[in-house]
């Protein structure tokens, strides 16, 4: 009888410790070398980048929504560490920066995540994400094996996993958060420093795992990635990407669906046909995972647009457009074409390709399982068609083409034949919607007034700002003496300033003598002009401008902003007078900044003015309206065609810097969907404005009684700013 006794407890004790087994299986996050496994089945998983604060809380269950029913299965996001922890140890999680929130939003609509904690993310995002205080802290050199830099890291880090996990949002605790990722295109940085750099990977991959998330972490462009890390893929083609252990699944976590606009620069355009096709000769060659980047761009609000004149709009040519509109044919071509492949996960996730080579260009793929049998036919010829046969069948392919056979018969996709519908975006005026502008001057600064900073010699300019604003003056004197030649012969000396960038407002004794700014290319300017100078003491006021802080490079955190020098004054009889290092002033920001005339209240603190009076075309000028929301539902936009360069708020929410002067230079021409794609190729908009048009977010807006404020540097005309829809 206890013999028995003992047989039955030893039964259940096992049952329960199976059911116990077979519970943490079905909760968990896995991988092998053909896919990642949830609750232990292998998974072909499509997923799209979202970045939560460019767009609006508004507008999140919308744009998920629209990735579902594009047929993804995970949203994908950074995590943003200056947007979180603006100052040390002062966090902020609300509004745009509501992370769960956000990540709750895509697990009710049945979506999972990956997390891409970083801490760095690059994204063409203000100072690739990190806070501008931590480049202060003693001692810190970014990303390499050092002791400041490294317990900031682990402390944010473990800040976000913690916060996760109190909130229940990994898939071990029934979470969407299926994984996870350290560090960000690390590998060509870790190859540059060496030994600092292998020892700092090895660090946060070990930091990584022992945070007990219950799912796997990536390393993504990270050939070296230590296990159990899994090293991904990023760019326009990853066929040929193998991960670094044949027991880690191949996966893309950045396929670029076009790329960023920078101001000066052209729109690009990624033509579906080939990113379709870069997808499915990816998928055929084992992939399980592609991450689309991005799926949705949206907008650099505020001062967040980095990567030095990287422009405020995100749009990223990406299948939802900046506004959340799905952008045809793009959206629904891969909407297909993901559906394509679902139709062949069964034999993708059981099998390894068998491959075949039936002519010069052609290639095929089968995968074949006990009770499934897929196929993909390609053809890699960017100029020809060509018929494939294929088991007896006979099958047509356009150029720079794979078409997709779910059951080794029937093709039910191609990726040059695009069948969803077309549409073209339109920017329609919103009628009755001119603006009454009253406006206020900036007033230019000296080295006399009493909130500068006296130095000597030149300073770099983030050093002195902190980021604060975008702007810092350099002010001086320059004492000329009456016998100087040039106030007879009327030649004027020549003023020559070095400045390490972004754009440069130089005034003489309150007057603007000239503007110039750099590019994306080459930020560091030169301003050399002739100055009109009188005799006794001239008043020298630099407006130094930053458009956003560096994102990527090799120790970037090094790279300096400003007018750094030399500044000199020739064509005196002395013959040129260094002025680089005698005494000057600072003073960071505007008057206008310093007032908040941005916001209702701020702006009755000084006088503006209006009508016959009205500031036009006069540099250094603060505009404000107050104006009723536009009727309907349509995504907004300002049209900021006849201003320069400057700021926009609306309701004291900054929509970010308009730069409309800045004309796209490059090579428009003809696009061709064959061939290899980059972001040299398909431009458009060469010779306009590089943006024109800024996102209004509708929830930004009150039925009537807005407040919108205008700050421009360049000196524009407000008349000819509309509201504009958004329409397909």
């Amino acid at each position: 009888m206890w013999e028995m006794l003992r047989i039955k407890v030893l039964f259940v004790c096992v049952g329960l410790f199976f059911l116990l087994c077979c519970c943490s299986v079905t909760a968990s996050v896995t991988y092998d070398g053909k896919a990642i496994k949830i609750n232990g089945q292998r998974r072909i998983l499509f997923s799209g980048s979202i970045h939560y604060p460019r767009s609006t809380p508004e507008m999140w269950p919308g744009l998920i929504q629209k990735a579902k029913e594009g047929g993804l299965d995970v949203i994908q996001t950074y995590v943003f560490w200056n947007g979180h922890e603006p100052s040390p140890g002062q966090y902020y999680f609300e509004g745009r920066y509501d992370l769960v929130r956000f990540i709750k939003l895509a697990q009710q609509a049945g979506l999972y995540v990956h997390l891409r904690i970083g801490l760095y993310v690059c994204a063409e995002w203000n100072f690739g994400g990190f806070p501008v205080w931590l480049k202060y802290v003693p001692g810190i050199a970014f990303r390499t094996d050092n002791g400041p830099f490294k317990a900031a890291m682990q402390k944010f880090t473990e800040k976000i996993v913690n916060l996760m996990k109190s909130e229940k949002l990994f898939e071990s605790q029934g979470g969407p958060i299926i994984m996870s990722q350290i560090e960000n295109e690390y590998g060509p940085v870790e190859w540059e420093i060496g030994a600092p750099g292998k020892a700092y990977t090895k660090w946060a991959a070990e930091m990584a795992v022992g945070l007990d998330t219950g799912v796997p972490w990536i390393m993504c462009k990270q050939e070296d990635a230590p296990d159990p890390i899994i090293d991904t893929c990023n760019g326009f083609y990853c066929e040929g990407f193998t991960p670094n252990k044949n027991y880690k699944p191949k996966m893309w976590t950045e396929a670029w669906t076009g790329w960023y606009t920078e101001f000066g620069g052209p729109i690009h355009n990624r033509p579906v046909e080939d990113l379709a096709y870069s997808v499915a000769r990816f998928i055929q060659n084992n992939g399980s995972f592609v991450n689309y980047y991005m799926y949705h761009g949206g907008t650099n609000f505020g001062r967040t647009a980095a990567g030095l004149f990287v422009a405020t709009s995100y749009d990223y040519d990406a299948p939802i457009d900046e506004y959340g509109l799905p952008r045809e044919p793009k959206w629904g071509h891969l909407r297909d074409l993901h559906k394509a492949i679902k139709l062949c996960e069964p034999s993708l996730v059981s099998a390894y390709p068998t491959v075949t080579w039936p002519g010069k260009n052609l290639e095929v793929h089968v995968f074949k399982s006990k009770s499934s049998c897929a196929a993909f036919l390609a053809n890699y010829d960017p100029s020809s068609p060509a018929k494939v046969t294929f088991q007896n069948m006979q099958y047509d392919l356009p150029p720079w083409s794979i078409s997709i056979l779910p059951d080794c018969k029937n093709a039910v996709f191609n990726t040059a034949r695009v069948s969803s519908k077309s549409s073209q975006m339109k920017m329609t005026p919103v009628s009755g919607g001119a603006f009454s502008w009253q406006s206020y001057i900036e007033e230019t600064v000296s080295a006399d007034d009493s909130d500068t900073i006296a130095k000597n010699g030149l300073w770099e300019q983030i050093s002195i700002t902190r980021d604060g604003s975008d702007y810092l003056w350099y002010l001086t004197d320059v004492n000329i003496h009456p016998n100087e030649g040039f106030l007879k012969n009327g030649q004027s000396p020549v003023l020559t300033v070095m400045s390490a960038g972004h754009a440069l407002h130089v005034f003489i004794n309150g007057q603007l003598a000239g503007t110039v700014y750099g590019s994306l290319e080459n930020p560091k300017l030169t301003f050399s002009n002739n100055v009109k100078l009188r005799a006794g003491i001239n008043k020298i006021s630099l407006l130094s401008a930053a458009v956003g802080l560096p994102n990527v490079g090799l120790h970037f955190e090094t790279w300096n902003t400003g007018v750094l020098g030399p500044v000199t004054l020739k064509g005196l009889n002395e013959g040129t007078r260094d002025l680089t290092k005698q005494k000057w002033s600072y003073k960071v920001g505007l008057k206008g900044e310093d007032l908040s005339l941005h916001t209702l209240s701020g702006s009755s603190s000084v006088e503006w003015v209006q009508g016959s009076l009205l500031a036009q075309k006069q540099p250094l000028t603060w505009y404000k309206a107050t104006f009723n929301a536009p009727e309907g539902n349509d995504p907004l936009a300002l049209d900021m065609n006849t201003m320069g360069k400057g700021q926009i708020w609306i309701n004291g929410e900054s929509i970010g810097r308009h730069w409309p002067e800045y004309k796209a230079s490059g090579n428009c021409g003809g696009c061709s969907y064959a061939g290899i794609y980059t972001e040299k190729k398909c431009l458009s908009n060469c010779g306009e404005a590089s943006q024109r048009w800024y996102h209004v977010p509708r929830s930004w807006l009150k039925p009537s009684g807005n407040f919108l404020v205008v700050f421009e540097e360049l000196g524009g005309d407000p008349t000819g700013i509309s509201f504009v829809r958004r329409t397909t």
